[in-house]
């Protein structure tokens, strides 16, 4: 089953506080008692966006009304940061999220959401502060990435991101997920086998 190439992501955005939020912050520890990754989007940011104490909603950006429909996450340096779960992506994923727009990205982070063909894209402070502002004025906004000119665009404001470029062609091709890149391709993995004296 071929994979829908990835090359716009249009949606409403939410700005997240904070630099260095890692894993731990995006999906606890505790939560990933799970066979499969199903009903992880409702743990998402759970420590921050309830209270320890009474277990009532806090101010986070994740429980305001008018985030509620936001599909694109917008954070600041070092997004993803901390251990390699893979359950952090999952989570994003499964809570809606279909792109994230940050300074900056940890590394292992950003390879387990390009499989999921969630796109990270980076950009500068200023650019990254002017979204924010922006989507703090109006939460209706609608932001557009656009993987074939590398662009970020809402409202009047446009600039530039980047990503990696064997990231960008995956997304670009469909061809992010290597598990479903195998299943493609199981006759060709069959026949290569076969060929093989030393596998029976």
């Amino acid at each position: 089953m071929a994979i829908s190439p990835i090359t716009q992501i249009t949606g409403r955005a939410v700005p997240i506080p904070g630099s260095d939020i890692d894993t731990d912050r995006i999906i606890p520890a505790r939560f990933m008692k799970c066979v499969t990754f199903d009903g992880l989007g409702e743990f998402a940011f759970y420590d921050v966006r309830f209270d320890p104490e009474t277990g009532e909603k806090t101010d986070h950006p994740l429980n305001d009304e008018r985030f509620a429909k936001a599909s694109i996450l917008v954070a600041g340096i070092n997004f993803g940061c901390g251990s390699s779960r893979e359950h952090a992506p999952q989570s994003l994923s499964k809570f809606g999220f279909k792109a994230i727009i940050a300074e900056s990205f940890a590394e292992i982070f950003y390879g387990n959401s390009t499989t999921l063909g969630l796109p990270c894209v980076s950009s500068g402070k200023a650019n990254i502060d002017a979204l924010k502002a922006a989507c703090a004025a109006n939460p209706t906004l609608e932001v557009t990435i656009d993987l074939e000119d590398m662009t970020v665009t809402a409202g009047d404001l446009s600039f530039p991101v980047e990503m990696p470029t064997s990231a960008r062609q995956a997304l670009r091709s469909g061809k992010y997920d290597p598990i479903q890149e195998l299943l493609d391709n199981s006759d060709k993995i069959e026949a290569t086998a076969a060929s093989l004296s030393y596998v029976s």
